[in-house]
């Protein structure tokens, strides 16, 4: 009988040991997964034996501690890289290539002419500036509309991810449920549920709530909810003339300025952030300088009795006056009737009469020193006036000013931008360290205690074989 509870016990002892030892090998095996947790073997006796539980190492208020930085990290990084985008493209008031420095360029080469307005060279000379000038809008346009189509690409891609991630989140809830109700290990299973969570918050705000039986709900930071014994469905709405595509989901607008339970932070919060914050800013900010550059070359209106005609710069094809600043830097350009490019005469500089005869304005027609037109023109374009309604620098200003403050408004936004970025990925790095210290898997501790549990092995594996030796000894007596 002795012989029989020693022989019980030592392999009772190399079970326990071996699934120790096998827990641990799981452990080294996902030391260096981010998702993975520590599993701990602990020691169960019961009904005269012993038995293996595996556990999982958890921090609940870590992990969602993660998932909020994890969020927010990526949504400061979406709007810092379309920003940066944007700076990269148009340049600042101090680069000779940006709105600022090329709006500078035209009115120093416009100055020049207004000096010596029998100079040809001269007159030429402005027209190609302001041609730069008006490429130069038409380019930060073009970059601000990139930005805003990424960012819509972008919005798609994402609402297609969080789908197909909340499919995946519903096998595995499943998973563990019914791991659970079998008394099944489920910390792989658990595992595979917060590697999706970890995800899922990249994209949207959420926070998580537990049930009875291993059931996890989720719902946004905003407080609609994703997955609720079942996934919702997320869509993009597609634009309306009057709105942007809008992100809905379990049909509750999330984004835009007219959502009721709007998302704060995941890159979709961020990408939308982008698309109508600054990218829509910086846009009616170039289209405000391009309405003031075809209203301060107009031909005709006043006292003029003439109709009022665009004059060096216009934004439609029969020289007609925009009624609006819409998508203006889109589509200013040089007139074709004064640009010699394009087959114009650039004397109508500084004669006027772009839209015909009866807008000129130098009395003999010929008067190669007539310089009142193109002293009027500097004047104008160096005069302060309203700029920039419904933008976040609208101001009683100049031009070129405005120009400046425009890139500087934009400068600070990518600057703001950056503090943000940096603060928020520092605030992840250290939740990802603190929730690592906490469940993750330490190599050298793992290594120890392989070590031990291979003594203990060893151990209980002597046992057997002094009982095998006694029982054969007994065996043989009584032979």
């Amino acid at each position: 009988m002795g012989l029989q509870l020693a022989l019980n016990t030592a392999r009772s002892s190399l079970l326990a040991t071996s699934s120790q030892i096998a827990a641990s090998a799981r452990n080294v095996a996902g030391a260096s997964d981010p998702a993975y947790s520590r599993k701990i073997a602990t020691l169960v006796t019961g009904g005269g034996s012993v038995r293996v539980v595996v556990a999982r190492a958890a921090d609940a208020a870590l992990f969602a501690r993660k998932l909020t930085a994890a969020s927010e990290a990526a949504s400061g990084g979406a709007r810092l890289d379309g920003l940066k985008t944007l700076a990269q493209t148009i340049g600042d008031a101090a680069d000779k290539t940006s709105p600022a420095g090329r709006l500078g360029a035209f009115n120093a080469a416009l100055q020049a002419a207004a000096n010596q307005p029998d100079n040809a060279d001269l007159a030429r000379a402005a027209i190609d500036r302001a041609r730069e000038l008006a490429t130069g809008l038409n380019e930060a346009s073009q970059a601000v509309q990139s930005v805003r189509s990424d960012a819509d690409a972008a919005l798609s891609a994402s609402v297609t991810k969080v789908n197909d991630l909340l499919g995946q989140f519903d096998t595995a809830n499943r998973t563990v449920m019914r791991g659970l109700a079998a008394g099944a290990d489920v910390s792989d299973a658990l595992d595979d549920r917060d590697r999706i969570l970890g995800a899922l918050a990249e994209e949207v705000g959420i926070s998580t709530v537990e049930r009875a039986g291993g059931d996890m709900a989720i719902y946004t930071d905003g407080g609609v909810p994703l997955f609720d014994r079942s996934a919702r469905s997320v869509a993009l709405s597609p634009a309306t003339a009057t709105a942007p595509a809008t992100v809905v989901i379990d049909g509750v607008a999330v984004t835009g300025a007219d959502a009721p339970m709007p998302l704060a932070s995941g890159r979709i919060a961020g990408l939308s952030a982008l698309r109508d914050g600054p990218a829509a800013q910086y846009g009616a900010q170039l289209d405000a300088i391009a309405g003031a550059l075809v209203d301060a070359f107009r031909e005709g209106g006043g006292a003029s009795g003439l109709a009022a005609r665009a004059g060096l710069f216009t934004v439609a094809a029969d020289g007609s006056l925009p009624t609006g600043t819409a998508n203006l830097a889109a589509r200013i350009a040089v007139n074709a009737a004064v640009d010699p490019q394009q087959g114009g005469d650039a004397a109508l500089l500084r004669d006027g009469g772009l839209n015909g005869a009866a807008y000129r304005q130098n009395p003999a027609g010929g008067d190669a020193a007539y310089p009142d037109r193109l002293n009027a023109l500097a004047a104008a374009l160096t005069a302060r006036r309203a700029l920039g309604a419904g933008t976040e620098i609208a101001a009683t200003t100049s031009l070129s000013d405005f120009a400046a403050a425009s890139a500087g408004w934009l400068e600070g936004q990518r600057k703001d931008a950056t503090a943000r970025a940096d603060y928020q990925t520092t605030l992840l790095t250290r939740a990802s360290t603190a929730l690592s210290n906490a469940v993750g898997v330490n190599g050298d501790d793992e290594t120890a205690l392989t070590l031990q549990l291979e003594r203990s092995y060893t151990a209980s594996a002597k046992i057997l074989t002094v009982v095998d030796e006694l029982l054969r000894t007994l065996m043989e007596a009584v032979r």
